[in-house]
Order: C-alpha cells, then sequence, then structure tokens
C-alpha cells in the first residue's frame, strides 16, 4: 500500500491508532514519579532507592531504542509495533506482581525496552499513511499522546495508585498497552508497503559530529528536568507541605505545562530553531534554580515546576527539529535515539536526585543541581551551533 492510496479515513484511524500507544508509554514512563513515596513505604526502601524504579526504565529505553530496532529490521512494520506492545503489556503485568524490590528494577527496565523503538517505528509508518504535505502534522498527531499521557494519565495512575496501592497503576498502563494492541492491530493496514531501510545507512546518516553533539545536548542538559521532576512527590509533599491527596492535580498542571512547551516549541522552532533551542534552555535552567526561593510554597513550587517543564519542552522541540534536519536519512534511528538519549537523560537525573536526598541536603536544591546540568547542556549546545557555523564559513 502506498502513501496515495491510503484511504482518509484509514490514515486517521491509523495515527488514532499510534498515539493510543504513545498515551499508553508516556504514562507509564512518567506516573512512578507521582508514587515514590507509596512504592518506599510498601517496598520498605528510602525514596532515594526508590528512585531507582525510574532510572530502570530510562536505561531500557536507552538500551532498547537502539537494539530492538536492529532486531526487528526484517519484521514488517505493523507487526513489530504489535510485538513491541506485546512485550509492552507483558512487562507491566510482570510490574503489578513484582514480590520485590529488585524483581520491580528487573521488571521496569524490560518495561522500558520497547519505548524508544515504538516512538522510531510509529513516525515511521505514521508518516507513511499521509501526503508528504501532512507529514508534520501526523508526527504532531502521534506524539499528541505523550504530552496527553501527562495532563491526564499520569495523575490518574498516580489517584489509582493512592486509591488501590501502586499495582493497579501497573495494571491500569497494562490494559492500556492491550487497547493500543487492539488499536493498531485493526487500524494499521497489515499489507502496508514500506521500504525496508539500510541500518548501516541510518546509523552512519547519524553518526556525525553535529548530530551526536545534539545528542549530547538531550542527555546532559534534559538530566536538570529529570533531577527536580523524578522526585515531585517530595518536593511538593514533604517540602512544599501539599496534602497528598493534592498531588494528582499538580502532576496535571505540570503536565500542562508540558503540553504548552511542545506547542510553543513547535511553533517557535519553524521561525528559529536556534534561538528557541537556547532561549529555552536558558529559561529552564533559570527556574530549576529559583526552587530553593519557593522551596516552602505551595503556590510558588507548583507554578516554578510548570515553568521548569514548559520551557524545558519548547527546547525539546527544537532539539527534535534540529536532530531531523542534521539526519535526514535516518528518520527511524534518530527519533529512537532521541528517546534514547531523552531517557539517558532520565536515569541521569534520577540518580543525581537520588545522590542530593540521600546526602541529607534539602529536596529544593534538586534545583540547582539541576540547573547545572542544564548549563552544561547550554555550553555543548551552544558549542555545536559555533562548529556549524564556522563549517558554513569555511565553506564560503
Amino acid at each position: 500500500m502506498t502513501m496515495t492510496s491510503t484511504r482518509p479515513s484509514t490514515a486517521t484511524l491509523g495515527l488514532a491508532a499510534l498515539a493510543v500507544g504513545t498515551f499508553a508509554i508516556g504514562t507509564s514512563e512518567f506516573v512512578v514519579m507521582g508514587m515514590l513515596s507509596l512504592l518506599s513505604s510498601s517496598l520498605n526502601v528510602t525514596v532515594s532507592a526508590a528512585g531507582g524504579v525510574i532510572t530502570a526504565y530510562a536505561l531500557g529505553v536507552a538500551v532498547g531504542a537502539p537494539s530492538m530496532i536492529v532486531l526487528l529490521n526484517r519484521v514488517p512494520r505493523p507487526r513489530a509495533l504489535l510485538i513491541l506492545l506485546s512485550l509492552f503489556v507483558a512487562s507491566h503485568l510482570a510490574a503489578a506482581v513484582a514480590p520485590s524490590f529488585e524483581w520491580l528494577l528487573v521488571v521496569r527496565f524490560v518495561g522500558g525496552l520497547p519505548h524508544g523503538a515504538f516512538f522510531g517505528l510509529a513516525a515511521v509508518v505514521g508518516t507513511s499513511l499521509v501526503d508528504p504535505s501532512r507529514h508534520g502534522r501526523a508526527i504532531a498527531v502521534i506524539l499528541a499522546g505523550l504530552t496527553i499521557a501527562n495532563v491526564v494519565g499520569v495523575p490518574a495512575g498516580t489517584w489509582l495508585a493512592q486509591v488501590l496501592g501502586w499495582r493497579s497503576a501497573f495494571v491500569a498502563i497494562a490494559v492500556l498497552g492491550a487497547i493500543a494492541f487492539a488499536a493498531v492491530r485493526f487500524a494499521i493496514p497489515d499489507e502496508l508497503e514500506l521500504a525496508r531501510p539500510s541500518l548501516r545507512q541510518e546509523f552512519q546518516g547519524l553518526l556525525n559530529r553535529h548530530s551526536m553533539l545534539t545528542v549530547a545536548t538531550v542527555a546532559i542538559g534534559f538530566a536538570g528536568l529529570f533531577t527536580a521532576y523524578a522526585y515531585i512527590d517530595p518536593l511538593m509533599v514533604e517540602q512544599a507541605g501539599l496534602d497528598s491527596k493534592y498531588l494528582p492535580w499538580v502532576l496535571a498542571f505540570v503536565g500542562v505545562g508540558f503540553t504548552l512547551g511542545t506547542s510553543l516549541g513547535g511553533w517557535a522552532a519553524d521561525r528559529n530553531v536556534k534561538v528557541t533551542l537556547i532561549g529555552g534552555l536558558v529559561v529552564f535552567g533559570l527556574f530549576l534554580a529559583l526552587l530553593p526561593s519557593v522551596a516552602n510554597s505551595i503556590i510558588g513550587m507548583a507554578l516554578a515546576l510548570f515553568f521548569v517543564g514548559a520551557a524545558a519542552f519548547v527546547a525539546e522541540l527544537a532539539i527534535q527539529k534540529r536532530l531531523i534536519d542534521q539526519a535526514p536519512l535516518a528518520p527511524t534511528v534518530a527519533s529512537a535515539t532521541s528517546q534514547s538519549a531523552f531517557n539517558i537523560a532520565n536515569a541521569l537525573g534520577a540518580s543525581a536526585g537520588s545522590v542530593v536526598i540521600s546526602s541529607g541536603w534539602s529536596i529544593s536544591m534538586l534545583g540547582p543541581v539541576g540547573a547545572a546540568f542544564v548549563l552544561t547542556g547550554v555550553i555543548v549546545a551552544a558549542y555545536s551551533l559555533y562548529i556549524e557555523r564556522q563549517g558554513i564559513a569555511n565553506k564560503h
């Protein structure tokens, strides 16, 4: 099936099905951050140790993004998506019955393996369903699942964990994954014909100095986001004094910031990707650095985290566009690598936050430590822009 023969109704259903998949995956990625205290008390570990569950998932994404794409390269794309969703569902059912903290770490790592590959393949399959003039809108629909997850899925999962226990949240996510499986099976045509990419060419297209610096900007700079956001539960409840029953509302509020940043970042990046990248990172870092000054204010902390998330996702959209522009011949690998780098940042930030908390520092110091990561990311991004400019100047 070619792009031009795909009916609009088929394309709409297919993109919606892929968005359900990204909604389930996005909910899984961030839901643990709203229930660290529950995991800590239930599994008899410290909050800083419970952060290892976040790190385990993020490492699974980092490892799984390239490896799953390689393993599934010869599998038809619609079937590969179903295999990834099957692994996702199985891992979350296993998480729901994990008998110990150590087993939960293992199954969360496994749960992260399909994440990056799903995003990479979904982008390729989704754009194949529409005319080339609508590729950008198709990707936006697919990624909308991730942003909606932060507004709806994560708060709902946190609420469910508070009411029925943390295991119920993993069961609910497994159900979401099963719904995504059924939607993809129904909506994505089996006979969809897609050219099988040369992985050697894709990896060669990505492995250049400019792309690698952009990946490094994500992995280092966005560690600042997760240094704080991974511990939003203790930041809001223990530090700012929020009643834990209102935490889902704060998560939804911050999720709106993510969504606003995504929309604003897409608009701004189309106009000037470089200014959007550096400006987003700088504002992102400044609001992180301000966290200690609002440490004892529920409203102040919530607003600061809202603007942290909004500015971070403004920069994230610019980075996504920059990476695609730098590796136009590597769409699948570039998309998956972006997710991998984002989750390396997740693992690095969560680990750094764990060290801060276990060292006995004020939890609000997660902000300045995160800001240090962002500052490093700004330096890497500025260097990348500088050598790019020098390369263009030398050609003239």
